[in-house]
């Protein structure tokens, strides 16, 4: 079967490839959207219930502002189709003075003109008594900050998109072997897509799709969440009791939302796990993380050491050498185009993507260089919190 030729087409509907395409459409151009298992599926970065979005990057002035933009987009969207999916939870960091990357952090809210609030360790105590922090000596604070409901949220942008004229198509796309301009992408079930730009937003396929230009440069690595069963009627671990936060000075960079939805408690380690293969892993929380979680709740949330886990996922972070996006034309296919490399920080940036992309397809608009091809080392060095 031929489809109609587009005037782009997206590969990959998670969260970048969905912004891509609605920010597209609502130009005018033609677009269509592929995606293998269907919109922020279980097997994509976008997948799972909740998102952290912060505002705060250390002193990273380039994704504070990122974030400070992205989040009204987001409140916009979802004030136009009537589907509150952002809870203001507000998001603490916690670290010691050691850590300059809070001090840092604070400067760079503030210039961003962000709400920010440091607070001392016992400060911190006092309003949330429910965690235990003896190694920390301070605190930041993002009132205005706090989790999106990540599936829900890919899933409703993608069903807007096809109201305003994207077609959408489930498919896994076969990569393509040429240099020059690319006229068609192929898929498996013997569909072809003709378009005049061809975005691949793929997450951790992008490896998999381009290996001789990223096999290198994008490692998808495993990332175990843990959802706990909080004791009943206690409110202390949800919202507006318990914000999100981000214990950064721990070795394991430990994260948690709060319960939303009655899900249960969230918690997970921001620190790289082993190589994944998206397609064909098995998502199966281990025995060795289950037994790290405890201990770390044993010493700093000791009200939930023994809850039950009611939960478990394994999801994948699509890493770069130092956690920047990938957003560039392919060095050798003309008209194609890379965006990727979320590094488990890209989700809140969705809407600053779709807009960026946008902008430099329709409009030349300058690059960002921290985004090119160019800048990616194949050797690990993670630089961005």
């Amino acid at each position: 079967m031929i489809h109609k030729n587009y005037d782009f087409a997206v590969i990959g509907a998670g969260v970048f490839g969905a912004w891509i395409a609605n920010s597209l459409c609502h130009t005018g151009q033609t677009v269509a959207l592929i995606d293998a298992y269907g919109a922020a599926n279980s097997r994509s970065s976008s997948g799972g219930e909740t998102r952290i979005i912060r505002m705060g990057y250390g002193p990273d002035e380039l994704y504070t502002k990122w974030a400070a933009r992205s989040l009204p987009m987001w409140l916009e969207f979802f004030a136009r189709i009537e589907r509150p999916m952002f809870h203001k939870t507000g998001v603490l960091w916690v670290s010691d003075d050691a850590d300059g990357h809070l001090a840092r952090m604070l400067q760079a809210l503030a210039e961003a003109g962000v709400a920010a609030e440091k607070l001392s360790a016992a400060e911190v105590a006092k309003r949330f008594p429910q965690m235990t922090f003896p190694d920390i000596t301070c605190g930041v604070y993002e009132p205005e900050s706090g989790v999106l409901m990540a599936r829900q949220s890919v899933q409703a942008l993608v069903e807007d998109s096809i109201e305003h004229g994207v077609d959408f198509l489930m498919a896994s796309s076969i990569p393509p072997r040429k240099t020059g301009r690319l006229s068609e992408v192929r898929t498996t079930t013997g569909d072809s897509i003709s378009a005049g730009t061809f975005i691949f937003a793929c997450g951790p396929w992008l490896p998999k799709i381009f290996p001789d230009v990223l096999g290198g440069r994008i490692h998808p690595t495993r990332q175990e969440v843990f959802f706990l069963g909080v004791p009943p009627g206690d409110e202390r671990f949800g919202v507006p009791q318990m914000p999100a936060w981000l214990h950064h000075n721990h070795p394991d960079r430990v994260y948690s939302l709060p319960d939303i939805e009655s899900r249960g408690w969230k918690v997970a380690f921001d620190v790289h796990g082993p190589e994944i293969d998206p397609d064909t892993a098995v998502r199966v929380a281990g025995q060795d993380a289950i037994e790290r979680l405890r201990r770390y709740l044993n010493a700093h949330v000791p009200t939930l050491k023994d809850a039950p886990l009611v939960e478990t996922r394994v999801c994948q972070y699509e890493n770069t050498s130092n956690g920047d996006l990938l957003i560039d034309r392919h060095p050798e296919m003309e008209n194609v185009w890379l965006v990727g490399g979320g590094s488990g920080h890209g989700f809140k940036h969705g809407p600053a993507v779709g807009e960026y992309v946008s902008a430099r397809l329709l409009r030349g608009a300058p690059a960002e260089p921290r985004f090119s091809l160019e800048s990616k080392d194949t050797v690990r060095q993670r630089t961005i919190y």
